[in-house]
């Protein structure tokens, strides 16, 4: 399949350079072009008979090559999420407007029986303010996807605190002006009912703050290994950094679009006030809020080597480590969330007293067989001196583990 896929892709020749189309094209070609690599070398074909009698010099030839191969499709995944960054932008635009344009023909439409309100040219009003606002706030990070920048984290994915805050201060800008626009006409502005909004605005505000100090914090412990995505996608909202569904972030970011979608009903049903939220409802999104930071706090494990063993094939004898083995370490972490892309894999590096030696590449039918988040197989580099050394891994967030000691005899 993955060859059929390299093939379909290589027929295609871009018509442009720089564009959306182009740059996912480029970006699924280079994939499936790794794709069909490394299954072709996963069966053995392709190795040149220069380094095929060497099984040590085959699985280094064979790590490289497929190292220079993660490269090139981890450039054209950067290339892609520029391009789709600007496709973002354009969209948000269309959207923004199409917004308008929707309330403005549905108003028209509404009118027609009973006439037009101080209700609908404020609301019409407030949508142009609106607009006119997020176009320019577009215009001014069109290279970070212009309205979906501030929902974008440190590592370049989609973040549900920011998501969640911004729709509720979206809904809360929105009534605020609508409300200055219906106040000539002398509305109350019902401030009391607005208690229920401000708190949960508070709330979620505070949400967002707390968790990005605590992803700070783990970070500098090295308990979260953070490694920097492509492009942020909408499966963040809902998912972990590996891709996996996050129930806290899921279950937070339904209360609280459940709640907003409520909020934004009783402001349709009553224009002239502040929207009411109930204080069950505020209790709900704050039960939400903290079962959302209790799992960012409990996020995250710090990558530690259990133990260092002599990596031994069937049929070898029990020996001691020495210089051109294979070791095998032991542990948990080696692989952090959104690492297990062949780029981040090839930037995992063993150190092994003053040599640094980097992990090779093993590919299996389907995946790799080194490295795994459990184990790292390298071979011991022949500039590593016999006698008491130490060993600890470097993964591909920069975080480095424990240090343990192995004997290496001459």
């Amino acid at each position: 399949m993955a060859v059929q896929e390299a093939r379909h892709y290589g027929e295609h020749a871009p018509a442009c350079a720089g564009c959306a189309h182009c740059g996912q094209a480029g970006h699924r070609r280079a994939v499936a072009a790794f794709l069909a690599r490394r299954d072709e070398l996963a069966a053995g074909h392709g190795v040149p008979a220069a380094v095929a009698h060497s099984p040590v010099a085959a699985r280094q030839w064979v790590s490289d090559e497929l190292a220079q191969s993660a490269r090139a499709v981890a450039v054209r995944g950067r290339e892609a999420g520029l391009a789709w960054l600007d496709r973002v932008r354009r969209g948000g635009l269309g959207a923004v407007w199409g917004a308008v344009l929707a309330l403005l023909l549905g108003q028209a439409l509404t009118a027609i029986g009973g006439g037009w309100t101080g209700a609908r040219t404020a609301g019409l009003c407030t949508a142009l303010v609106l607009a006119v606002l997020l176009s320019a706030a577009a215009h001014a990070h069109r290279a970070r996807g212009g309205l979906l920048a501030p929902l974008i984290g440190e590592d370049n994915r989609l973040s549900t605190t920011r998501a969640v805050a911004a729709g509720w201060l979206l809904l809360l800008g929105f009534t605020l002006l609508f409300l200055v626009f219906r106040s000539s006409g002398a509305t109350a502005f019902g401030l009391n009912r607005g208690a229920g909004l401000l708190t949960v605005l508070a709330l979620v505000a505070s949400v967002t703050v707390t968790a990005r100090l605590v992803v700070a914090r783990g970070i500098a412990a090295g308990r979260l290994q953070k490694v920097r995505a492509d492009r942020p996608r909408a499966a963040d909202l809902v998912c972990d950094d590996s891709g996996r569904a996050a129930l806290a972030d899921v279950q937070y970011l339904l209360v609280s679009g459940a709640v907003l979608a409520l909020a934004a009903v009783g402001l349709a049903r009553d224009p002239d006030r502040l929207p009411e939220v109930p204080w069950s409802l505020v209790l709900l999104v704050g039960v939400s809020a903290a079962w959302h930071l209790a799992a960012k706090v409990t996020e995250g494990v710090r990558p530690t080597i259990h133990s260092v063993v002599r990596s031994r094939e069937a049929g070898d004898l029990d020996a001691p480590i020495r210089t051109g083995d294979d070791i095998e370490i032991r542990g948990c972490g080696f692989v952090p969330p959104g690492a297990g892309a062949p780029d981040p894999l090839t930037r995992l590096v063993v150190r092994i007293g003053a040599v640094h030696a980097h992990v090779p590449l093993v590919p299996v039918p389907g995946g790799f067989a080194n490295p795994t988040d459990a184990t790292l197989t390298v071979p011991l580099p022949a500039d590593v001196e016999p006698g008491r050394v130490e060993v600890s891994v470097v993964t591909a967030a920069g975080v480095e583990t424990n240090r343990v000691t192995i004997d290496v005899v001459d």
